[in-house]
């Protein structure tokens, strides 16, 4: 696998390896639980998830699952995964999915790793980013405004729970077609 990493100078992304689990388990909280997981983490499903990580980037499959990382030592802060491909999604349409640990919360990583992750989309043919929220989830809906997405259409996920989507135009600001280019890996 080429290892992919992302900077802005502040956060690197990198893909997760199996160094991460006792990290991810230590910072796991209740909002990650219930905004992004489902359940709480078990040492033997966070291993098996970033195993499956770790395939997908190997085979260049359609999940590409990031660490959020800070610092000189690479401190975990949390994660953030993109899927090219989803049963509710059309060609070129990427969904978005992040968290941050709790001691990280409230300095602008996650914009940071959005805007990150989209220019890395934009680069492997993304046309348009997804963020989905649950509406009661506000922290998450600010950090898609702070990146640029805009609002969209409103569906519910499979065990009811409305989403808001937000969206943003990969092609305008990250594509080729402006000049711009797409950010380069670190």
């Amino acid at each position: 696998m080429h290892e992919v990493k992302l900077s802005d100078g502040v956060i690197t992304l990198s893909p997760l390896c199996l160094d991460d689990a006792e990290a991810h388990l230590a910072g796991e909280d209740e909002m990650l639980v219930r905004w992004l997981s489902g359940g709480p983490g078990t040492r033997e499903g966070v291993e098996t998830y970033i195993r499956h990580c770790r395939k997908q980037w190997d085979t260049a499959g359609p999940l590409r699952a990031f660490g959020i990382r800070v610092g000189t030592e690479n401190t975990l802060a949390g994660t953030i995964d993109l899927r090219f491909v989803a049963e509710d999604l059309p060609p070129g349409q990427v969904n978005v999915a992040y968290g941050l640990y709790p001691s990280w919360r409230g300095r602008c990583l996650a914009t940071r790793a959005v805007l990150l992750v989209s220019r890395y989309s934009a680069s492997e043919g993304g046309q348009e980013a997804v963020i989905r929220v649950a509406p009661e989830n506000a922290a998450s809906a600010a950090v898609a405004r702070r990146a640029g997405f805009a609002p969209g259409k409103h569906t519910r996920s499979e065990d009811g729970t409305r989403l808001d989507w937000y969206i943003r135009d990969l092609r305008i600001g990250f594509g080729t077609q402006d000049g711009a280019g797409a950010s380069k890996p670190a």
